[in-house]
Parts: structure tokens; sequence; C-alpha cells
């Protein structure tokens, strides 16, 4: 984690002079609150929100650079593209001061430990802190945004249904999105399962992937990919879907439409050129499957950007 003490940090003083913004917040229950931001200006921004010590914050960065700046300009705590934090210090309010660059965009879960604990039950106690031996020590740790994380965050950012619905969709995707951070089964211990505490069979899964990956456009085969790799086709299915937690087609789908969405965002083509290169042949084909994932036409998806 770095979180060093800076000796060339710029003081609050001269940071307060920068351009102010604040986090568009949503409360989806007692203790339980969703942020979103979108820094749309030229310069940085700086974003605040105080929060008291019982709450845990987990901050995904979509796109961007922020730096999260605490104890009066000491420290500072960069999140860039593709990456999450999460922060708890029981011992202390960290209250978010935030420098974000331009074109950032931030989605924040903020839930208190009374409720967090609620979530998990009896089941807490692989959740390293919060363990016994751990519940009164601050904690910080950062992560990368998987696929999956970044279509539920991306639904949050660009929320386009019915305001009346908002509190109880974001209730679901925030929910939706600690199952999946917690879920993190690239980084589990293999020992956990039998089929994976053969790592060669975990370096066949990841071969696997990474060839459905190259080949979206025209992936092969089940029966193809498993004798690509060397493995059998239930072997193949039972791995791909302890590793990634998803079926190989379905986490193809997922993938295919987040590079979709990415190259749309960019501008550099249009429907249809989208559309072939993740792998669809006709634009209508393409259209429907976008809808199916992100909830709306790819032309509305990208009105609702402007």
């Amino acid at each position: 984690m770095n979180l060093n003490k800076k000796e060339n940090i710029l003081p609050l003083s001269e940071v307060e002079n920068n351009a102010r913004s604040s986090f568009a917040e949503t409360d989806v229950d007692d203790g339980f609150h969703v942020l979103t931001y979108h820094n749309q200006q030229d310069g940085n921004q700086i974003v605040e929100r105080d929060i008291d010590s019982s709450y845990i914050q987990f901050h995904f960065c979509m796109k961007g650079s922020s730096d999260f700046i605490f104890n009066n300009g000491n420290y500072r705590l960069t999140i860039t593209s593709d990456q999450s934090l999460l922060l708890y210090n029981p011992q202390r309010d960290l209250p978010i001061y935030l420098e974000a660059a331009p074109e950032t965009q931030l989605v924040s879960v903020l839930i208190s430990i009374k409720k967090f604990h609620g979530l998990f039950s009896q089941e807490a106690d692989y959740i390293s802190f919060l363990s016994g031996d751990n519940k009164d020590k601050k904690y910080y740790k950062d992560g990368k945004v998987q696929p999956s994380m970044a279509i539920v965050l991306n639904q949050m950012m660009h929320y386009t249904m019915n305001a009346s619905i908002k509190s109880l969709y974001f209730k679901a995707k925030a929910l939706e999105l600690l199952s999946l951070y917690f879920n993190r089964s690239e980084d589990a211990d293999i020992e956990q399962c039998p089929f994976l505490a053969d790592e060669t069979n975990v370096i066949k899964i990841r071969k696997a992937k990474d060839i459905i990956i190259s080949k979206m456009a025209e992936p092969p085969t089940l029966q193809e990919l498993s004798e690509m790799i060397g493995l059998s086709l239930k072997k193949l299915k039972e791995g791909f879907k302890q590793i990634y937690g998803d079926t190989v087609y379905s986490f193809l789908f997922d993938y295919k439409m987040e590079v979709a969405r990415k190259l749309l965002e960019a501008g550099n083509h249009n429907v249809n050129e989208v559309g072939l290169k993740v792998g669809y042949s006709t634009s209508s084909h393409f259209i429907a499957a976008f809808k199916k994932q992100y909830g709306t036409t790819p032309k509305k998806y990208l009105m609702g950007l402007g």
C-alpha cells in the first residue's frame, strides 16, 4: 500500500484554491450510502465528505486518477483507473478529502461496520480485517477492479432509470459490487479448492481465458478450447467457474461488452464497427446484446455520456 508521508506534498491551504465539487449521494439504507462523482472540469477538483470512524469505505476508480489526502496534507494516497481502495480505521475518523484529476470517475460505497457485519453474519471470519484479532485495527487495501465489477460500476455511474427506484437499484448494485469484491476468485488461496490445488490446472485455465479474450470476435468452441489447453471439457468448465466465478461464454460476453463500451466511449468507431470488433456480424445482434448487458442501446448510452 502506497501510503507514505510526502515531504513535497501540496499544503491543504494551497490545494483548497482549486475548484471544488461534491459527490452525488444516494442513501440506500441506514448506515449505507453510495457516492458517485465525475470531474467534468478542465482542472483538478477537491471533493469532500465527512465520515466518522464507524464506517468502512470502498472506493472504485473507473477512469482518471485521484489523491486521497489525510492528516492535514501529511499523507497522500493515489488511486488510478481500474483500481479499488478499502479504508477502515476504528480509531479515528477518515473524512474524504479528494483531489481528482480531470475526467475522473469514482464510485464509493460507505457502510457502517454494524451493517457490514450483518451482511456476512457468521461467515465474516474469512475477511481478514473483520477477525477478532483485527477488529480494532486500521485497515487499508488496494486492488484491481475486475471486469465483472466494472460492469456494475458502469451501471451505477450511468443510471438512467426512474428516479423513484434509484435507492432500491443502488442498494442492489452496491450489494452485488461487495459480493464481487470479496469473492476475488482470481486471488483465492488455491489450497481452498481441491481442483485448484494442482497449479498446472490453474495455468491451463488462465491460458483458456487468455485464448478466448484474444479470439473474442471468433472464439473457439468449448471442445476446441479444452483441446487447445490440454484439459478435459469437464475440468475446463469446472475450473473456469471456480477461478473466474462464471461460465466461459458468460465471462466472455461480459468482457466483450466491456470492450465495446470503452470503444464507444473513445469515439473512434461507429456502432457497426464496434459490433464487428467484438464479434457481431450484424449491428442488430450487437445492439440487442449491449441492451441486455447495460439496459440501454449503444446510441442512448452515448447520448447519456454527453
